[in-house]
């Protein structure tokens, strides 16, 4: 008789089980209302400090519209990958959009943003090529350079003498990939770009920013990290999201033509994936015109983000190197977050917790994401009760 070893296996899996059973379980929330800055759930209004909707695009009555334009002219699937017969025009014609918003030569869009750095990173770097990678570098790329033949070396966080020695062992002649976060998903910092141009300039390597969380943040217009340091032409190659600050659903890689031409015959995370969705393409197009009209928004995301960080800081909260609106509030201890992302909830605040592997245990935090639709009323309210229920776990 066969013997389930795989069901087997899973099984020993208990850490959700036995999270619930403390009644601390904080994931898969179902929400029943649009991403905005209340959302329902259960039946309640619950304040959102918990998404990654930056320029709070995700339920503009505008980005809906032209999702549901795309669809009635192109309907709800391309049934098939960019490299064969999922094109459409609007793709090319975001892919234009894009590339003269970051300020390269072409661009290509992806499903997922998950799926660009899973692309683009295994698919640079041969044999005798390095990939460095920043120590807390999104798990996408972490995935895409466990697919990749080059060699894979990390450097410690934001640490550009790290870096730096970790350059000089490799051989001089090969193709040297620095792989960083603009800003870094869960800390909340931005990478060092401007000492790390400077390096990759004396060693001859390439850098590629994933901008997920600067596009919309940072820079002129929210044009992202390299044009917030004046260094568009020193960056390789720039990646975005369209989950967070443009309200859909994909992503893209934008560089000069060579490279470009490449990853589209190459990235297999691109050729043998179904295309963007007609209805996520003119979306994100809609938010780029928006994002681009509407520069009050971003200056609202950073007034807000200052506030909070400061009303948590004259609080005692630990902020960690946060300088974006993405707050992280240290923990260290992962039940504790857990216990203090319900605590909250019960009281109609949702925030999210960030504990290992995510996060190194002496890090685990919970993470307070800002929106350019928030109010100060709204951070008023949260930073309160969130101060209140870390006063009564004993955090501050």
């Amino acid at each position: 008789m066969k013997t389930n070893l795989l069901r087997q296996s899973c099984a020993r899996y208990r850490a959700p089980q036995e999270a619930k059973a403390k009644g601390i379980y904080p994931y898969y929330k179902p929400i029943e209302s649009e991403q905005s800055t209340v959302v329902k759930i259960n039946g309640k209004d619950v304040l959102m400090f918990g998404s990654n909707s930056y320029l709070g695009l995700a339920n503009d009555p505008r980005l809906k519209e032209a999702a549901i334009e795309a669809i009635k002219k192109y309907g709800t699937s391309c049934s098939g990958s960019r490299f064969l017969n999922g094109t459409l025009d609007i793709h090319v014609a975001l892919e234009e959009k894009l590339a003269m918003l970051v300020g390269k030569e072409a661009a290509v869009c992806f499903s997922t943003g998950f799926q660009v750095n899973l692309g683009v990173v295994s698919a640079l770097c041969g044999r005798n090529d390095y990939l460095l990678l920043d120590s807390l570098d999104h798990a996408s790329i972490i995935e895409g350079s466990r697919l990749s033949f080059g060699k894979v070396w990390k450097y410690n966080h934001n640490d550009m003498d790290n870096l730096e020695a970790k350059l000089k062992l490799a051989t001089p002649d090969s193709v040297k990939l620095i792989v960083t976060d603009g800003i870094f998903s869960m800390e909340g910092d931005i990478a060092p770009l401007p000492e790390m141009v400077e390096l990759a300039e004396k060693y001859n390597a390439d850098i590629m920013v994933d901008d997920a969380h600067a596009l919309g943040v940072l820079g002129h217009q929210g044009r992202g990290t390299a044009n917030h340091f004046g260094l568009t032409d020193k960056v390789d190659l720039i990646m975005g999201t369209f989950s967070k600050s443009f309200g859909s659903l994909g992503g893209f890689i934008a560089a000069d033509f060579d490279i470009i031409n490449y990853l589209k015959h190459n990235a297999r995370s691109l050729i043998f994936s179904a295309s963007m969705p007609p209805a996520n393409v003119a979306s994100v197009s809609k938010a780029i015109d928006i994002m681009l009209n509407e520069p009050e928004r971003i200056k609202h995301l950073w007034d807000l983000s200052d506030y909070a960080r400061k009303q948590f800081q004259d609080r005692g909260f630990d902020t960690g190197h946060s300088c974006t609106p993405i707050i992280p509030l240290l923990v260290r201890n992962s039940e504790k977050a857990f216990w203090l992302c319900n605590r909250l909830f019960e009281d109609g605040v949702f925030v999210t917790p960030v504990i290992a592997p995510a996060v190194p245990e002496n890090d685990v935090m919970i993470r307070f994401a800002l929106m350019a639709t928030h109010t100060f009323g709204q951070v008023d309210e949260a930073v309160e009760k969130i101060t209140r229920a870390f006063r009564e776990i004993g955090v501050i």
